[in-house]
């Protein structure tokens, strides 16, 4: 290339790392020759003949019982399959669903070596903590599911939180003129906190609170943790027209009313769980907003890749569309 401009590798190189003073006709010259000759083949091709490898970390919760997390690392591995002829490799950190064991998987991943990392970081305040220390490392870091460092220069991959949250609103208020009482309803596990759930829940009221003309909804909540479900009630929907489930619990809400036999409650809630599935199929839950995990995780190695392996210039956020999901429009993935 830098025979084809008539220049010095090393301008070559300055104009490619944006590094020193060089001409503008110049950097136009070797910019019009990479934009004709294509050197992201030939950063591949140098990568292939060096035998060079990439190793992503991946810090993710444990997946065996969760199928929103199982989905989450079938698009990764999709990815790492792809990619591995690039010399792509992953590396998986897997914690529990508790705050206890992140922070021991925390002190696995700051010793471990490696040129990127995808983070999904659950506990919120403990994640914030951990991309502090984490980023003095000055690797590049993207994270899934859910986004807790606008400020910086992470990259983020997955829904605007507070959008859907606006959008469940929308979706309770749709085509309803009569009085409503709406229950949103938080069953959590072991954690109440995550930013992605409260992000939800406040733009879901802040549709309401957009829509002053709205006056005819009122609003109750109920918190219960997983291993409380079974203090579900029936005076916990006496009067209700409506309940939001700001994650992918809307499947133990619609059991509990199907099993009772109660009718004509809108549920809206997120995720294509196969339990949402069943009882959206059963017209007990209204819509699911869906978060395409698996797109999540394909779509964060690739930001990787791309930014490391071909070093292209990448956009920071990508947001995942929301997507509303009926019994009517749903169709399972043909494999």
């Amino acid at each position: 290339m830098a025979e084809l401009a008539n220049v010095s590798p090393g301008t070559v190189d300055r104009i490619m790392h944006k590094r020193g003073q060089v001409a503008q006709e110049t950097v136009d010259k070797v910019n019009a020759i990479i934009e004709e000759f294509g050197y992201k083949r030939n950063i591949l091709a140098s990568n292939l003949a060096l035998n060079k490898k990439f190793r992503f970390a991946v810090f993710l919760p444990k997946s065996e019982t969760l199928e929103y997390w199982q989905s989450q690392v079938n698009g990764i591995e999709k990815a790492a399959l792809e990619f591995s002829k690039f010399g792509v490799v992953l590396d998986y950190f897997f914690y529990d669903y508790n705050v206890e064991s992140f922070k021991e998987s925390i002190k696995k991943i700051m010793k471990f070596d490696c040129d990127g990392l995808l983070f999904a970081p659950i506990f919120h305040d403990d994640s914030i903590q951990f991309l502090k220390e984490y980023q003095k490392k000055n690797i590049p870091i993207v994270m899934i599911d859910s986004n807790i460092s606008e400020e910086n220069n992470h990259a983020y991959v997955g829904q605007d939180a507070f959008q859907s949250g606006y959008l469940a609103g929308r979706l309770i208020s749709f085509a309803v003129k009569n009085e409503r009482q709406i229950l949103v309803f938080k069953i959590t596990r072991e954690i109440e906190s995550t930013s992605v759930y409260l992000q939800r829940i406040k733009g879901f009221y802040s549709y309401f609170e957009d829509h002053d003309e709205l006056t005819n909804f009122t609003f109750s909540e109920v918190t219960l943790k997983d291993s409380k479900i079974d203090q579900l009630s029936l005076e916990m929907f006496s009067g209700i027209n409506s309940v939001f489930v700001p994650n992918s619990r809307a499947y133990i809400v619609a059991r509990f009313l199907d099993k009772n036999n109660i009718k004509g409650v809108r549920i809206i809630g997120y995720d294509l769980l196969k339990e949402n599935i069943e009882y959206l199929n059963k017209d007990v839950i209204d819509f699911l907003i869906n978060q395409r995990p698996e797109d999540q995780g394909y779509m964060g190695i690739n930001y990787l890749y791309k930014k490391l392996v071909l070093q292209d210039q990448v956009e920071r956020m990508h947001y995942i569309p929301l997507e509303i999901i009926l019994k009517e429009n749903y169709f399972p993935a043909r494999k």
